[in-house]
This record gives C-alpha cells, sequence and structure tokens, in this order.
C-alpha cells in the first residue's frame, strides 16, 4: 500500500498539469458550471496571467517584448473563437476571420522570435553575444573542425 501511494505521489510530482487538471475538473462538477463557460473562463484567466508576466518582465527588465504581447492577443483571440463557436446562432464569417488573424499573428510571434534582438551574431566563427546575461558563446566552423580531424 505505501508503495503504490509513493508511486502515486511521484507521478503528480513530475506530472503536476495531471493533478491541477483534475482538481479544475472535478471543481466543474461540484458547481455545475456549463464546461464551455469553465473554458472561457480558464483561458481569461490565462490572458491575465500572460499580462502579469509581461508587465512582471518589464518591471524587472524595463524591456517590452513583442513576444509576450503578442501571446496575449493570440490566447485572447483564441477566447474570443471558442465564445463564438460554441454560440447556438454561429456567425461563421467572424469565426473564419478571427481564425485568419491568429494565424497572421502566429506569423509574426514566428518572426518576433527569430529576428529577436536578444542574440547577436557578430560573424560566421567568431562569437555570439546574448544580452540577457547568459555566457558568451563561440561558434565553431565545420570546416576548421573537419580539417583539425584529419
Amino acid at each position: 500500500m505505501k508503495n503504490a501511494i509513493t508511486k502515486i505521489k511521484t507521478y503528480f510530482n513530475s506530472n503536476f498539469e495531471v493533478l491541477a487538471a483534475s482538481i479544475i475538473f472535478i471543481g466543474i462538477m461540484l458547481t455545475s458550471v456549463d464546461f464551455y463557460k469553465a473554458i472561457i473562463l480558464m483561458l481569461e484567466f490565462i490572458v491575465i496571467m500572460e499580462v502579469v508576466k509581461m508587465i512582471s518582465d518589464f518591471i524587472k527588465k524595463q524591456k517590452l517584448r513583442l513576444r509576450f504581447v503578442i501571446d496575449i492577443f493570440i490566447i485572447f483571440l483564441i477566447r474570443d473563437v471558442i465564445i463564438l463557436s460554441t454560440n447556438l446562432h454561429k456567425d461563421y464569417f467572424d469565426i473564419i476571420f478571427l481564425l485568419i488573424v491568429i494565424s497572421i499573428f502566429f506569423i509574426f510571434r514566428i518572426l518576433a522570435i527569430k529576428f529577436s534582438p536578444g542574440i547577436i551574431k557578430v560573424s560566421k566563427d567568431t562569437v555570439i553575444e546574448y544580452e540577457d546575461g547568459r555566457e558568451n558563446k563561440e561558434v565553431k566552423d565545420n570546416d576548421k573542425l573537419m580539417k583539425n580531424e584529419k
């Protein structure tokens, strides 16, 4: 019995999401809230968490990261798509429009990560400098490594 309880504890310690989801699901069942309303509330909670993370990062580093702002918009738009798709009288034009806007924001997010100023490449075989406090890293040239191995 103790062995089984220990296994359950280690499982939930490494998979905290399962425990959190189970508690939220049980809470939804006990309060008899409609499932789609619970999903909308959880998505609003995620938007609030992202806003708080963005503000906290801004206060600490005095920089506003574009990635956090785009994430907030994407989550907020996903929330709107879920609200519109669960409505009895669906407006498919609005849903499709929001999905197109979400895909455009995903493209912006990819571009914001790819062209982030946090990583500066000096040249191919010199140094990469990081602005966020990480140690600088030397880039090895593959041609030079191949010649040294021969």
